[in-house]
C-alpha cells in the first residue's frame, strides 16, 4: 500500500485550502465600508421618522423621542445577537433565507428571499433619490435634472462593483469615516450645550407639529417606533454576504456585526438624547439632523460638512445591495430558484449578472419615480421586518433542534425579537397600504411564484436529463453529416474536410428556389462540383418558397425517418472576419439554418466557425 506524504510548507488537511481569490474579499473595516452604509446612513432618517410620527401629539410627544430610540436601540442588540448566530451557523451567507431553509421549509425561505431582494433593491432606488435629494437642496438649480443625477450616481456605483467588493469598499471607506466622525464629534459637542448655538436652519420654515395634536397612546408610540424601525434596515446584510469575506469568514463578519451595532446604537441615542435637550421641533423643508447640526456646532463650516457627508454617504449606501443582493442570488441560483448565471463569479470575485441585474432594476425604479425620493419610501422597509421576523422565527427552531448549552435563553431572545419585528410589519404595512405598500404586497406573492416556476422548470429539466442517475453505457450510431453550401470556396472545402472527420458519411446540400437567376446558380455550382470531385455527394434541395431553413430541416427529417438509427448533424460553415464591426456585413444564412433545425428537428448543430486571419 502506498503511503501519500505532505510536502514541505503544505497546509494540513483539516485546513482551508489556500484561496487564490482571498486579496479581493473583505476584512471587517472593508465590510463595515462595503455592507453598512444602508445602516449608518439611516442615522439621517430613522430619528426625524420617529419625530414627524410623534409630533402629531404636539410638544408633549415629542417627549417620547427617546423612550422609542431606546427600545429601537433595544431591539438593535437583540439583531445584532441573532445575526451574529445566523453568522456562525449559516457562514454561505444567506442571511434569514438560509435560516429559513433549514428550519422552516422551502416556502418560508422563498418568501424570506423575496422580501430580501425587494427590499435591496428599494434600497437602491431610495439611497440614490435620497442622496440626490440632499444634492438639490443645497443647489435648487439642479432640481429639474435630479432624474439624470440619479442615474448617474447609479452608474457609477454599479461601475465602482464590477471591478470587486473590495475595491468598492475602498472607495467607500473615507466618507464613512467621515460622516461616522462628523456624527460623533456632534453628539459629543452638543452633549456639552446647554441650549441650541444656533437656529438659523430652521428659521423662517413652518412648523411640523400637528394643529389639533393627539394624546399620546399605544398606537401612536407604536406607529413611532415602527416608522423608527426604518433604521434598522440593512443589519442583516453582513450576515448575507459572509462568503465574502477573508478567512476566518465568520469570525470577520461576526467583528463587524457587532462593530454596526454599537456604532449605530450610540449614534441613535445620541442623536435622540440631542432632539430632547434641545427640545427640536420638525420644520417643513429642514431635516432633523441639519437643525441637530445647527444647536450643536452652529451654521458654520462644520455645518455643511455634515450636510454634505450625509447626502454623500446617503447616495452610496446603495452599495449595501450590491454587496449583499449578488450573493443572495447566488445561493437561490444554486438551489435552482434563479437561473444559474446568477452563480457565475467574476476573477475579482464579482457576481456580475447579479450586479448587472440590480442596476437594471432599480435603474427602472429610478424612472418610474421620477427620481423622487417619497415615492418610494412608502415601499422600503416592509420588507427587511418580514426578513428579521423569518430569520428570528428560524433561529428559535435552531435553538430547540440543538438544544446546546443556554439554548433556552438564546431562543426566548430571538423568540421576543421576532414578536417586535412581526409586529413592526404589520404596522408599517397598515399605515403605509394607501401610500403604496401594497404593491409590495402584491409583488412579493409574485416573486415568490416567479422562485418556484424557475425551480419547477430546473426539476423538469434534470429529471428528462436523467440527473442524478447513472446513464447507459455509451455506444457508436452510424452517423450521416449534412453540409449546407452555396458555392465553391475555401470555407466549403474546410467544412467537407471538417465533416469527413466527424461522420460516417457526408452529404451536401444546395437549396434552389425557381427564379431563373437560381437555377442557373445552382447548376453552375453543380458543374464545379463535379470538376473538384471531392467524394462527396451535393444534394439539391428544390424549394418553392424564398426559404432556406425549412428545406434543409425537411431534408435531416427524411433522413431521419427513412435511416432510423442513424444520427445526424448538420455542419453549418461561417465566416468570422478579425473585425467585429465587420460581422455586420454577414448575411446570417448560418444563424438561419440553425434555427430551423433547431426547431424542427433532433440533429446535432455544429457551426465551423472560419477565421479569414
Amino acid at each position: 500500500m502506498s503511503v501519500l506524504t505532505a510536502a514541505p510548507g503544505a497546509a494540513p488537511a483539516d485546513e482551508e485550502p489556500p484561496d487564490t481569490g482571498e486579496r479581493h474579499r473583505l476584512t471587517a473595516l472593508t465590510g463595515l465600508a462595503a455592507l453598512s452604509l444602508d445602516a449608518m446612513a439611516s442615522v439621517a432618517y430613522g430619528p426625524e421618522a420617529i419625530v414627524l410620527v410623534l409630533a402629531a401629539a404636539g410638544a408633549h410627544g415629542l417627549g417620547f423621542t427617546l423612550p422609542v430610540t431606546l427600545a429601537i436601540a433595544g431591539l438593535l442588540a437583540v439583531l445584532v445577537a441573532s445575526y451574529r448566530q445566523v453568522i456562525a451557523a449559516f457562514p454561505d451567507g444567506g442571511g434569514s433565507y438560509a435560516v429559513a431553509k433549514t428550519h422552516l421549509g422551502a416556502r418560508t425561505s422563498l418568501v424570506a428571499a423575496a422580501s430580501l431582494v425587494l427590499d435591496y433593491v428599494l434600497n437602491v432606488a431610495v439611497a440614490v433619490t435620497a442622496g440626490v435629494a440632499a444634492l438639490t437642496s443645497a443647489f435648487p438649480s439642479l432640481y429639474d435634472d435630479r432624474l439624470w443625477l440619479c442615474l448617474a450616481v447609479l452608474v457609477l456605483i454599479t461601475g465602482v462593483n464590477l471591478r470587486g467588493i473590495v475595491e468598492s469598499a475602498k472607495a467607500f471607506i473615507v466618507p464613512t469615516v467621515v460622516f461616522v466622525g462628523a456624527i460623533l464629534v456632534l453628539i459629543v459637542v452638543g452633549l456639552f450645550r446647554s441650549a441650541p448655538v444656533s437656529v438659523e436652519a430652521a428659521a423662517g420654515h413652518a412648523s411640523a407639529l400637528a394643529d389639533n395634536a393627539t394624546t399620546v397612546g399605544a398606537l401612536l408610540l407604536l406607529k413611532a417606533f415602527a416608522s423608527g424601525c426604518s433604521a434598522l434596515t440593512g443589519v442583516e446584510a453582513l450576515a448575507n454576504a459572509v462568503p465574502s469575506f477573508r478567512v476566518p469568514r465568520v469570525k470577520r463578519a461576526q467583528r463587524a456585526e457587532v462593530a454596526l451595532g454599537a456604532v449605530l446604537g450610540v449614534m441613535l441615542i445620541g442623536l435622540s438624547v440631542l432632539i430632547s435637550r434641545f427640545h427640536l421641533q420638525p420644520v417643513e423643508g429642514v431635516t432633523v439632523l441639519a437643525q441637530l447640526a445647527d444647536a450643536s456646532l452652529g451654521h458654520n463650516w462644520a455645518f455643511y460638512v455634515i450636510q454634505f457627508a450625509t447626502m454623500i454617504l446617503l447616495a452610496l449606501s446603495a452599495n449595501t445591495s450590491f454587496g449583499g443582493l449578488p450573493v443572495l442570488l447566488k445561493l437561490l441560483a444554486r438551489d435552482n430558484y434563479l437561473p444559474h448565471v446568477f452563480a457565475l463569479k467574476a476573477d475579482r470575485q464579482v457576481h456580475r449578472h447579479g450586479v448587472l441585474a440590480l442596476a437594471l432594476v432599480s435603474a427602472g425604479l429610478l424612472v418610474f419615480s421620477g427620481g423622487d425620493t417619497n415615492t418610494l419610501v412608502p415601499l422600503f422597509a416592509i420588507g427587511v421586518f418580514i426578513g428579521f421576523t423569518i430569520a428570528q422565527v428560524g433561529m428559535v427552531r435552531h435553538w430547540r433542534e440543538e438544544r446546546g448549552r443556554g439554548w433556552r435563553g438564546k431562543a426566548l431572545l430571538n423568540g421576543f425579537g421576532a414578536v417586535l419585528t412581526g409586529v413592526s410589519a404589520v404596522v408599517v404595512t397598515a399605515t403605509k397600504f394607501e401610500d403604496g405598500a401594497w404593491l409590495i404586497v402584491i409583488a412579493l406573492p409574485l416573486l415568490v411564484a416567479a422562485f418556484e416556476t424557475v425551480h419547477r422548470a430546473y426539476a423538469r429539466i434534470g429529471e428528462r436529463l436523467g440527473l442524478g442517475s447513472i446513464p447507459e453505457p455509451p455506444h457508436r450510431d452510424r452517423s450521416v453529416v449534412v453540409v449546407p453550401v452555396s458555392n465553391l470556396s475555401r470555407l466549403t472545402c474546410e467544412a467537407i474536410n471538417a465533416a469527413s472527420s466527424l461522420g460516417d458519411e457526408v452529404r451536401a446540400v444546395t437549396v434552389c428556389h425557381p427564379d431563373p437567376e437560381d437555377r442557373a446558380q445552382a447548376a453552375a455550382l453543380e458543374s464545379a462540383w463535379e470538376q473538384w470531385n471531392p467524394g462527396v455527394p451535393l444534394v439539391r434541395l428544390a424549394s418553392e418558397r424564398r426559404a432556406l431553413g425549412r428545406p434543409i430541416a425537411s431534408y435531416v427529417r427524411a433522413i431521419t425517418a427513412d435511416e432510423p438509427g442513424t444520427r445526424v448533424t448538420v455542419l453549418i460553415p461561417e465566416v468570422e472576419p478579425d473585425r467585429l464591426w465587420q460581422r455586420l456585413l454577414q448575411n446570417q444564412r448560418g444563424a438561419v439554418v440553425a434555427h430551423a433545425v433547431r426547431k424542427d428537428t433532433d440533429a446535432v448543430i455544429c457551426r465551423l466557425r472560419f477565421r479569414l486571419s
